[in-house]
């Protein structure tokens, strides 16, 4: 298991300036406490205002949201991986991106408004830092993979809670 406070090897001085910006979400990663919740509320942030300054349909919201999500899961990796490796650390608490990717994830198909966006953040958040079964299984992958893909997890299954009680609620 992945582990934040493991040293994996001594941390690099040298920093590799694109990967730290998409790892730490421009810097987002750095703030105190709680980073991965400060970089999912950037996430939802961003979305919203996409949805209503750009004046968003539903179906174009989802498919801009998933195309994204994409973006930052697949992108994620590679920054993720260099973060870790020049901090010496297996999964550490400023890589945010996997935050941001989970979270857009738990968004694609969620209803611009306040209320659906606070039920993404929250269940987002639930299965991100209690990773149910299989979720968990996921951070053992190597780098930036499982670093990302727990978090790509915890976003479907609180896309799919969020839509279950949506559809029943």
């Amino acid at each position: 298991m992945a582990n934040s406070n493991i040293q994996i090897h001594p941390p690099s001085k040298k920093k590799t300036l694109w990967a730290w910006l998409i790892g730490t979400f421009f810097g987002v990663g750095l703030l105190k406490p709680g980073p991965g919740t400060y970089g999912s509320i950037s996430a939802v942030l961003l979305w919203y205002a996409a949805a209503h300054v750009l004046h968003l349909s539903p179906i174009i919201l989802a498919l801009g949201t998933a195309i994204t999500a994409i973006i930052a899961t697949f992108g994620g990796i590679r920054a993720a991986t260099i973060v870790a490796n020049e901090s010496g650390r297996e999964d550490p608490g400023h890589v945010v991106i996997d935050e941001v990717a989970g979270q857009l994830i738990a968004l694609i198909a969620i209803p611009a408004d306040w209320p659906h966006a606070a039920l993404s953040l929250l269940l987002f958040r639930i299965f991100d830092i209690f990773k149910p079964p299989p979720i968990r299984k996921l951070e053992r992958l190597p780098g930036g993979t499982g670093i990302i893909f727990d978090d790509a997890a915890a976003g479907l299954f609180a896309l799919a809670v969020a839509q279950f009680i949506r559809l029943w609620f």
